[in-house]
């Protein structure tokens, strides 16, 4: 399968569903979708509608804009109020809320803050403007960090002494380990991340299985795929099967890409701990700019607040990452919290489940059901 029209053929779909059907029989099943991406594809074609009740998908927190806690605003807000600084970052960290607004507000009121594409973006504007200080806010799981990395080596290859990193990268398998223990709710399996699986292969995921004895199944980003993952869970389940499996063999290998990680490797190393929004503080959870290369940390560069920074009390972004509850459950979704007034951060974000079902019409349970009769 070359084209996107085949991840789209509508007779393979219904094929798949009704084996889905037959598989799921009268008993219940809950699994997650890790990946923010993977919850745009559900709910842009209608996959929740298509699949049989007992089959329900719930959101996790694959979402790394989501997930950055409003602390960490805060600090690189303040990072971009400093003088002599540009402060780059990607578009989406632009609009996320802080205890002080945003850094579309920060802009506003004077700062240099600029969006990029890329860190390597952020590294040119640090050679072109040698009088400036430029700090890249560093942010997403695995699959970003290669980036970043190859940026941080570049940078010392060029001798560039003006450029630093704010870095809030994430990893994958902690959060799914927190998940996996939250007393308030119970998965039958999971569709595992196809980005960050590029990366880091299929390993990291067998304690899934092994521990916790939950199938997972690392899946592509198209409706077919997600049908069919959905499907390689539910046979596993039947079969008496507890494994990794992956479904998207077309990209993700099962070492992963090992230049990517030996160069992670090489600039970074695990923080003791790194506080999640919603799942509070999680160990070894996140990235910091490993010592040797301490000339590129901004945390080392700046002496920053760091001040814990609570959510708004009418946020609940945090449920709705652990797949708690669904977007429209939370009492502000739609009405005070709309992706043009976000209050939390699952509404800013590309990837946010908020997002997701704000943008196709899941207001409400009700929206929900009639948009579902209607496919």
């Amino acid at each position: 399968m070359r084209f996107v029209d085949e991840f789209r053929d509508p007779a393979a779909a219904r094929a798949l569903v009704k084996s889905i059907t037959d598989l799921a029989g009268d008993d219940e099943f809950k699994f997650m979708e890790v990946c923010g991406g993977h919850t745009h594809t559900i709910y842009r074609h209608g996959i929740e509608h298509l699949l049989p009740e007992s089959v329900e998908l719930v959101h996790g927190p694959g979402c790394p804009v989501c997930v950055i806690p409003m602390g960490r605003i805060d600090d690189a807000m303040w990072l971009a109020e400093r003088p002599g600084v540009i402060f780059t970052t990607f578009g989406d960290m632009m609009r996320v809320p802080g205890s002080a607004g945003t850094l579309i507000a920060a802009k506003a009121r004077g700062a240099d803050v600029r969006f990029v594409y890329s860190p390597l973006d952020a590294l040119k504007i640090a050679i072109d403007n040698p009088e400036r200080h430029v700090v890249f806010f560093a942010v997403g799981f695995e699959t970003t960090a290669p980036s970043t990395a190859v940026t941080l080596v570049r940078a010392r290859t060029l001798g560039v002494q003006n450029f630093s990193v704010f870095c809030n990268h994430v990893t994958i398998v902690p959060p799914i380990k927190a998940i996996l223990e939250s007393p308030d709710l119970r998965l039958s399996g999971f569709l595992g991340p196809g980005h960050v699986s590029t990366v880091v292969g299929l390993r990291p995921y067998r304690f899934v299985p092994d521990v916790y004895g939950k199938p997972i199944v690392v899946a592509g980003f198209e409706p077919l795929d997600i049908l069919a993952s959905v499907h390689m869970l539910l046979q596993q389940i039947r079969d008496g099967r507890c494994e990794v499996e992956n479904q998207y063999t077309r990209v993700v290998r099962p070492e992963g890409n090992t230049q990517a990680l030996k160069l992670m490797a090489q600039t970074f190393e695990l923080r003791p701990h790194f506080e999640w929004r919603g799942l509070g503080f999680i160990s070894q959870s996140a990235l910091k700019i490993h010592r040797d290369y301490a000339e590129f940390d901004a945390e080392a560069t700046f002496e920053m607040p760091g001040v814990r920074v609570a959510d708004p009390k009418a946020c609940q972004c945090g449920e709705v990452l652990k797949g708690v509850i669904k977007p429209w459950e939370c009492k502000v979704f739609g009405t005070a919290c709309t992706p043009e007034t976000p209050i939390g951060t699952c509404m800013v974000s590309a990837e946010g489940a908020c997002a997701a079902y704000y943008n196709f019409g899941r207001l409400h349970r009700e929206t929900a059901l009639v948009l579902g009769q209607r496919r």
